[in-house]
């Protein structure tokens, strides 16, 4: 074996990625994950890279933000994101995953891999020699984020994210609900479960403002000034949806609601507004409710969506729950290429860095392992140019002020603007980002000596 060994906390996407991206590069590689030995509260499996929330891994679309960063990461060869289009089920034009197949698909070729040595077990403190990288995620042990905390001098920073529910198929009303895809003609991926009344879209809303809802222990509370302050900390791209349903009644219809272009084939005018469903196993039984994550009580969950046409006999094979999620204060400990600051031969990747969403997760796992295999092998680790979408991803969350860090994903208003003073429309200028940043990474590619 390689003499040249690389130490990875948390078996993740980052972390599952970045073994697999150094293993190909003739690294050495112990994955420490403490699933199954020591659960997280979110996690159902022991499996490596289990998916926690939703099942997508968004736009598939090039002009799309998380499109461009899928083009991107199959230019770079990442290995998680060949096993999620191997394991897709159908969703449009998204990524979606049967999530176990996906998940036991990614833990089997970790295993497997000569290179790879995988620990059950919990990694309590940032190891204090050699290279190692640090993927443990937003459920962090208390352990291991004690050890973050004494590294970094710094105190951790944390949002709350929230699981939506998952129903059982065999149990939505066919009869009220249809099958449709957004501005599809006929037919589609998704299923689709309308209020064709506003007075039934109303009395809902109402449901869940007044619904009872898991209250925090007390640990779980951010801190104000030293102490526990008593509203929650939600990040804006995850919020539950009885949170989006304060913000005003028709907050929820402009949002994960919103029925524009999802017309019922057999009701003549548009539907006030829609709550979907997306397909979340390969055998078709299971669909997971877009954009509902929630932290209502399990009852409250079963009464409260029982009242969306179509799901009032509804089965829930998982209720949905919020999570605290722990990240690190990255402008003040990172640099773009994912080391540390203060220790050169100390990485860090994933959702502890700032980073939001799936394939977030995986491009910086990806980057943070191919830089560990360049140092480990005496080269420079590399930074990629701010025009591809990964780059301005590793620029922002290193780089952001810190008044207003907050986890951030792919999106096209990280991107340097765009040179030229005629105005565009809005698919106009994500279709130009898309193809700068295309040239920029083959660009970037040809100049990188040992790159590839």
């Amino acid at each position: 074996m390689s003499q040249k060994r690389l130490t990875i906390i948390g078996g993740g996407l980052a972390g599952s990625e970045a073994a697999l991206q150094a293993a190909r590069r003739g690294v050495s590689v112990t994955l420490y994950e403490m699933r199954p030995l020591q659960p997280t509260g979110a996690h159902v499996s022991g499996n490596l890279a289990e998916l926690v929330c939703s099942n997508s891994l968004g736009s598939n679309l090039p002009d799309r933000a998380s499109g461009t960063l899928k083009t991107e990461l199959r230019r770079l060869g990442s290995e998680l994101l060949q096993i999620a289009e191997e394991t897709a089920l159908p969703a449009g034009a998204a990524l979606a995953v049967d999530r176990e197949a996906f998940s036991a698909r990614v833990t089997q070729r970790v295993q497997e891999n000569p290179n790879i040595q995988v620990l059950r077990a919990e990694a309590q403190e940032i190891p204090s020699q050699g290279v190692a990288l640090i993927a443990s995620g937003p459920l962090t042990s208390p352990a291991l984020s004690q050890s973050l905390a004494r590294f970094t001098q710094k105190e951790h920073l944390y949002f709350y994210d929230a699981i939506a529910p998952i129903v059982e198929a065999d149990s939505i009303d066919f009869s009220i609900a249809y099958r449709a895809s957004r501005w599809e003609e006929a037919g589609g991926d998704y299923i689709n479960c309308p209020f064709h009344r506003k007075e039934e879209y109303l009395a809902f809303v109402k449901a869940l403002r007044e619904a009872e809802r898991i209250e925090l222990r007390d640990f779980e509370r951010p801190l104000e000034d030293g102490v526990r302050a008593g509203d929650e900390t939600f990040f804006e791209g995850c919020l539950p949806v009885e949170i989006i349903a304060r913000r005003g009644e028709r907050a929820l219809a402009f949002g994960p609601m919103r029925p524009v272009g999802l017309n019922d084939p057999r009701v003549p005018r548009p539907p006030y507004a829609v709550v979907q469903l997306r397909q979340d196993n390969l055998a078709g039984n299971l669909y997971n409710m877009v954009g509902f994550q929630t932290n209502l009580t399990f009852p409250e969950q079963r009464r409260v969506l029982r009242m969306i046409p179509g799901l009032e006999k509804a089965e829930f094979a998982r209720y949905g729950q919020m999570h605290r999620n722990t990240f690190l204060a990255s402008p003040q400990v990172l640099r773009p290429t994912l080391q540390a600051r203060s220790r050169e031969t100390l990485f860090f990747a994933g959702q502890i860095t700032g980073v939001e969403g799936y394939m977030g997760n995986i491009a910086t796992g990806l980057l943070a392992g191919w830089n560990a295999a360049r140092l480990l092998h005496g080269l420079e680790p590399l930074e990629l140019p701010r025009q591809t979408m990964l780059g301005a991803l590793c620029h922002y969350i290193t780089q952001a002020d810190m008044r207003d860090f907050q986890p951030m994903k792919a999106n096209f208003g990280i991107l340097p603007a765009l040179e030229g003073n005629a105005p565009l429309g809005k698919r106009e200028r994500a279709g130009l980002h898309a193809q700068r940043a295309a040239q920029a990474l083959e660009e970037w590619l040809e100049q990188a000596q040992g790159a590839q």
